[in-house]
């Protein structure tokens, strides 16, 4: 139960217009404390809890396009942009985004990749079989994640994947660099770098996978060298 205190507190955001919490006349509050107003997010600062950055003046939509075109430049592939935003959760008592839940953003944007590859290759029934390990699909073998930037709560993150391969160049594994864009800050926060195996579920051993799966990963790897 709320004290008296933090009800008052409350109704002050409310009415501040400089407080990310603020509510215009006639606007309807948040549906429960950890989601903001869409009008908030839009034309509100992202405000921060101390990290020795400004807030940035962040207009959602417009700074979504600038991060996608930005991670196109350098290669990253589209089928992979997915969008996470933070919680209040999220964070840790070092006041920042807990380290570990960068592993895990990195993880959904890489599945969300795998399932596009293997609907490209054979559509719905072939990406089931991709991420449900049956048949020949992949396994994480390392992942590495390079800290940039601390990241607060509210804010949006932009993941990203490209593939590319091994040195030297193997059939039965690639590596896949991860990239996330902070839509608070406009920069780049964090990059990992990942190798995947192709295994053999059912035979419990490495292999090679078709010559279908194996043409669309060397095109996604062509279309990534080339922007």
């Amino acid at each position: 139960m709320l004290s008296g205190s933090s009800v008052e507190s409350l109704m002050q955001a409310f009415r501040d217009p400089s407080s990310p919490f603020h509510l215009r006349e006639g606007e309807t509050g948040p549906a429960s404390p950890d989601e903001l107003p869409k009008s908030t997010i839009q034309s509100h600062t992202f405000s921060t809890v101390s990290t020795g950055y400004a807030p940035v003046e962040t207009d959602l939509e417009e700074v979504s396009v600038e991060a996608r075109e930005y991670a196109l430049s350098e290669g990253y592939d589209p089928d992979s942009f997915l969008e996470q935003k933070i919680v209040w959760g999220d964070m840790d008592s070092f006041r920042h985004v807990n380290n570990v839940r960068y592993v895990r953003f990195v993880e959904s944007s890489r599945i969300q990749w795998l399932t596009r590859l293997g609907e490209e290759v054979g559509g719905p029934a072939a990406a089931a079989d991709l991420i449900s390990g049956r048949g020949v699909g992949i396994i994480l073998k390392s992942v590495k994640v390079d800290f940039k930037r601390p990241v607060t709560y509210p804010d949006t993150l932009l993941i990203s994947h490209r593939a590319r391969p091994t040195e030297p160049n193997s059939s039965t594994q690639f590596n896949h660099d991860g990239m996330i864009y902070s839509y608070a800050q406009r920069k780049v926060v964090a990059t990992s770098e990942s190798v995947l195996v192709w295994y053999d579920y059912d035979a419990l051993k490495r292999a090679t996978p078709s010559d279908v799966l194996q043409k669309a990963l060397e095109r996604r790897m062509v279309e990534g060298i080339s922007n």
